[in-house]
């Protein structure tokens, strides 16, 4: 019996940034052996962006690109050149699928679009992921996930009221699309398990992230309302949100309350030593009809107490709490830690774990973290000269050709 359930499933992975790179790391890191084609000639974006071990930049110094690539091997091919997608090419009779997330022109223009490579592989699934799908009159706009985040409708919403922008963090779509692209890439293979047949997934991240939003285009459908953005104010509770309590060696701290029923209310205020006669806050639905007084009100009386402290009353009162959470609190936290969260790596320039004695700690859940992700270009001979049985001599030539890296 494999201990993973992924185990013999190759990838050769082409996609760069979020989409892609996150989608195929679900796979290695449940034993399917994937393979990154990188450039060296044009690096992936996430491999130059912050944050950097110690706060030095470098190409393989990237805490993003480390998250987003765990568990892979990594080579470098400069596909401008055809030496490069020959080589490629080469490789494609061994994967099982084959993921990219360029706009639409590229992989035709390099001849490995996917009616070229099923020639080299019949059964072969390709997964393409670009911002708006391989068809329609938007398909070759490039972009990131913060222009998929604000097309698809999330930047609208997310805010305090009309007219405020608060919008969610960093590539919101990135997030979203892989958990489609890694079930869409399940089921071919289950598929081709039962028929001997590939197929080709064209994953638009738009579409996909749309899908988040069902609820309110629905709403929209029917009634013709536009949802609008309203804060942390929640149609079935309140209180509900984020508010500050007493501050700790000079940092703001933070609680996230949601109270239910008037049950959960009395128990609030009894944990906040308060009490309320305001028939604003009498039952649950004048409170959410008045959900911006009592965010006033309960922050008023949050801000002398710990947060901790109060996270454990309100808790052991049955109402859901907890603090909000920094880096160092997370790395902290009794819940991770029980359950075995953390797994820390060996990375090849960014070094061990910070913290003695966990480096080769295992995570509990049913994927495993089995390796850093590679440095630029770490795979280069055990691919190049392993697989495809390049000499030597041809290895460096193709160097000389910067065809490889």
């Amino acid at each position: 019996m494999s201990r993973f359930a992924l185990e013999g499933v190759h990838i050769l992975d082409f996609a760069w940034v979020g989409v892609g790179p996150i989608t195929t790391k679900y796979f290695a890191d449940n034993g399917a052996e994937v393979i990154r084609v990188e450039s060296a000639a044009r690096p992936d974006v996430l491999r130059i962006g912050p944050p950097w071990k110690d706060a030095m930049p470098g190409i393989n110094r990237s805490q993003f690109f480390a998250s987003f690539n765990t568990s892979k091997k990594g080579i470098t091919l400069d596909l401008s050149k055809p030496k490069a997608r020959e080589l490629a090419k080469r490789l494609v009779p061994w994967a099982d699928i084959i993921v990219e997330s360029f706009t639409p022109k590229a992989m035709r223009n390099w001849g490995l679009d996917y009616e070229n490579l099923r020639e080299l592989r019949p059964d072969l699934i390709m997964l393409s992921t670009c911002m708006q799908g391989q068809t329609g009159p938007n398909a070759l706009y490039p972009g990131f996930g913060q222009l998929m985040a604000a097309l698809s409708g999330f930047y609208y919403i997310s805010g305090y009221g009309p007219g405020s922008c608060a919008p969610p963090y960093g590539a919101y779509t990135d997030f979203i699309a892989p958990r489609f692209s890694a079930f869409a890439l399940l089921a071919a293979l289950d598929y081709r398990r039962r028929t001997g047949k590939g197929q080709y997934i064209d994953m638009s991240q738009y579409e996909a992230a749309m899908q988040n939003l069902a609820p309110a285009l629905i709403d929209y459908h029917a009634t013709g309302r536009v949802l609008e953005p309203r804060g942390n104010a929640s149609a079935r509770y309140a209180p509900h949100g984020a508010y500050r309590c007493a501050d700790e060696d000079g940092n703001e701290r933070w609680i996230a309350i949601a109270v239910a029923g008037d049950d959960q209310w009395r128990a609030t205020l009894s944990a906040l030593a308060a009490d309320s006669t305001d028939a604003r806050f009498a039952t649950a639905s004048a409170r959410i009809e008045n959900a911006g007084a009592i965010d006033e009100f309960v922050g008023s009386l949050t801000r002398i107490h710990n947060a901790h402290e109060l996270t454990a009353k309100l808790q052991a009162a049955g109402v859901a709490a907890y603090p909000v959470e920094n880096c160092v609190d997370i790395h902290q936290d009794d819940n991770l830690e029980a359950f075995g969260f953390w797994h820390w790596l060996e990375h090849k320039e960014m070094g061990p774990s910070p913290y003695e004695g966990l480096e080769h700690r295992m995570s509990r859940t049913p994927g495993t973290l089995r390796s850093a992700a590679p440095i630029l270009g770490q795979d280069n001979d055990e691919v190049f000269r392993g697989m495809l049985k390049l000499s030597a001599d041809e290895i460096e030539q193709l160097k000389k050709e910067n065809v490889i890296f």
